[in-house]
């Protein structure tokens, strides 16, 4: 997996911390640089120990399922790519909270970075530089949950429901990506 690859997983994962950092940021009377920071940091550090765990998890696997780790790919990129994309379409709003306490952001970093576990097994299988790539992906997780809050405080939930979009279409190709690729096709 390339750099460019690696980026545009990063920021497929990001979408959903994204989104939610928006409702942050829209239910905060004042966003502080501070406050979006603590908001990056519960992100992003989850959203870079969940796909080191995960890779963890596969590298177990590793042996017993290779013939087949581009299917396991394209499959698990897919269907958390397809959950994203409804999810986006669904029209339920979560209620904002402002809250920035440490109970309330491990249960919305755990929720937002549930995906990236599995994106973690596929490492192992795809022979990804793990340190390279959980180290993007959560800096840019951390950017992108940042410029979340300040997009929320600034001009509200009208972003989140495209960003989810945007990050479960990158996932899916992605893995058809990695798929076509071992196929030979590209």
């Amino acid at each position: 997996m390339n750099l460019f690859s690696l980026l545009a997983l990063a920021v497929g994962l990001s979408m959903d911390a994204f989104a939610v950092a928006v409702c942050k940021g829209l239910a905060m009377p004042k966003a502080r640089l501070s406050q979006a920071a603590v908001v990056g940091l519960w992100f992003g550090g989850f959203q870079a120990l969940m796909p080191l765990a995960g890779y963890l998890l596969g590298v177990g696997f590793q042996q017993m399922i290779q013939s087949v780790d581009h299917w396991v790919a394209f499959v698990l990129l897919g269907l958390i790519g397809i959950g994203m994309i409804r999810e986006s379409r669904s029209g339920e709003e979560e209620p904002a909270n402002a809250s920035l306490a440490p109970r309330a952001m491990a249960v919305l970093a755990v929720a937002t970075s549930i995906d990236a576990l599995a994106v973690g097994v596929t490492f192992a299988f795809l022979l990804v530089p793990v340190l390279s790539a959980v180290c993007l992906i959560g800096v840019v997780t951390f950017a992108l949950s940042m410029l979340g809050v300040w997009i929320g405080h600034r001009f509200g939930a009208r972003y989140k429901s495209w960003a989810e979009l945007a990050g479960g279409i990158i996932l899916i190709l992605l893995g058809l990506k990695i798929l076509l690729e071992h196929l030979g096709v590209l």
